[in-house]
């Protein structure tokens, strides 16, 4: 834990450098092109340093602050602009403390005036300069980081659609797959003869399965209530079909009407129980409907069919896969000699959207290897510019001022970063790209922090 402290504190330093370096090159220029006057003398050296360790405070505080709010936080995915506001309501404080740290390092500890000369020289408009610089960077982050939000949100409807597409295909293979069509109707016609009043109500239960199918197709979740009325009718009938060889039970206590799952979860899970078990007078099947906290469990007892049907398995993978879409929580699958029993989250209305993909080992290592290095050179080439541009300024200060000759490689190799910069962070590729290398990194970061 102290270790990834430090990892964390050494990063944002490095940064809050880089960006500090940046921005005092930055207003140096700006300065040149407005007075058009550059002179490096001991005033603009002291001045260039002193910009860069205000401009150094402001980043790391900022990015510290900021850190602290997407991660430490818990914020409404629906109320986007409470984060925004305490942002910004947060970091007029802190930058205006971090300012007043900086002007005290400065005329206290390096220049060594007096702490009355001190105070008297804070006044709102030593402050106001810097205010506006990270006024103008907190909008240009928060920019940024709406675009984000909106490319995330598409993402997250895609991948949400692609789930749901894939779980209706499977849902509806299952509800016609043919051997239960042809166990249904041997039922039926069983039914029509022996006791027709069974048969009718087994066509009942028959045509509300398959308009609740129709009816959810479309939904990314519906109420736990409707889901288990559909299992009951489900289980209603499977005893038709299978008489006493199956018993069930389902939950007494009330729903919280807020309480949410996966559609189709439990037919799918129902599904698969006959499948994989023997159901018959001398190995009855019990199916038990339980609700523990913010689970709902599904257990039977376990008496495994020697050859199982083809595509076992695959329902259960689907609710395993459209709830890691939904949540953090998982489908928990627990099994012993005895019995066998999944446990499926129950969701609320506020539910926050996790993007999880699953990669391969080798190519997710050397993609990572990569962006590293592209990372790694890009940092390597702004800082090089940051000391070599003024260098070039110097020498020609020193030797023909009249030319200002190194303003065309300064714009030059500016736009060389500027690019770099685009291509090593992804602004000019596809957003789709961009995705995976971050999807990437935090898969590996989980990764890392189970293992903590």
């Amino acid at each position: 834990m102290v270790q990834k402290e430090i990892q964390y504190i050494i990063k944002t330093s490095s940064i809050s450098l880089v960006v500090a370096l940046v921005i005092s090159v930055v207003l140096s220029v700006i300065t040149f092109l407005f007075e058009r006057e550059f002179n490096l003398d001991t005033a603009f050296v002291r001045e260039f340093l002193y910009g860069t360790m205000m401009a150094f405070m402001l980043t790391l505080i900022n990015s510290t602050y900021f850190d602290f709010l997407t991660s430490k936080v818990r914020w409404n995915p629906n109320k986007e602009y409470q984060r925004i506001l305490a942002g910004f309501l947060g970091s007029i404080p802190l930058s205006m403390a971090g300012i007043w740290l900086v002007r005290f390092i400065i005329e206290i500890i390096i220049e060594k005036k007096s702490m009355d000369a001190f105070w008297e020289n804070q006044i709102f408009s030593n402050y106001l300069g810097s205010l506006i610089v990270t006024f103008v960077v907190l909008l240009i982050y928060y920019l940024i980081t709406l675009y984000k939000k909106l490319q995330e949100n598409k993402f997250k409807e895609q991948k949400i659609i692609a789930g749901n597409a894939s779980a209706q295909f499977e849902t509806l293979k299952n509800q016609i797959d043919p051997h239960f069509l042809f166990n249904s109707l041997n039922v039926l016609s069983s039914l029509i003869e022996e006791n027709p009043e069974n048969a009718q109500r087994f066509t009942t239960s028959l045509s509300k399965i398959y308009r609740y199918v129709l009816d959810q197709k479309d939904k990314e979740l519906v109420p736990l209530k409707e889901e288990l009325n559909f299992a009951k009718t489900y289980m209603k009938l499977l005893s038709m079909r299978f008489e006493n060889s199956l018993t069930y039970s389902l939950p007494d206590t009330p729903i919280d009407e807020d309480a949410k799952v996966v559609p189709l979860s439990l037919q799918l899970l129902l599904e698969n129980t006959i499948k994989h078990n023997i159901v018959s007078d001398m190995q009855p099947l019990h199916i038990t409907i339980t609700m523990d906290g913010d689970y709902l469990l599904v257990s039977n007892n376990l008496q495994k069919k020697e050859v199982l049907q083809s595509g076992s398995g695959v329902g259960l993978k689907n609710i395993v896969s459209r709830y890691s879409i939904l949540t953090e929580k998982p489908v928990i699958v627990d099994a012993d000699e005895a019995n066998f029993l999944v446990k499926i989250p129950i969701l609320t209305k506020e539910i926050s959207l996790i993007k999880n993909k699953k990669y391969n080992e080798v190519d997710a290592y050397l993609k990572a290897k990569k962006q590293v290095k592209d990372i790694k050179d890009f940092y390597g080439n702004l800082i090089s510019y940051c000391f070599v541009i003024p260098l070039l300024a110097w020498i020609n200060y020193q030797t023909s001022w009249q030319f200002k000759w190194f303003i065309f490689p300064m714009i030059g190799w500016g736009l060389g970063v500027a690019m770099q910069a685009f291509s090593v962070f992804g602004y000019g590729r596809t957003w789709e790209e961009r995705k995976i290398n971050e999807l990437m990194e935090k898969q590996q970061n989980n990764n890392q922090r189970k293992w903590e």
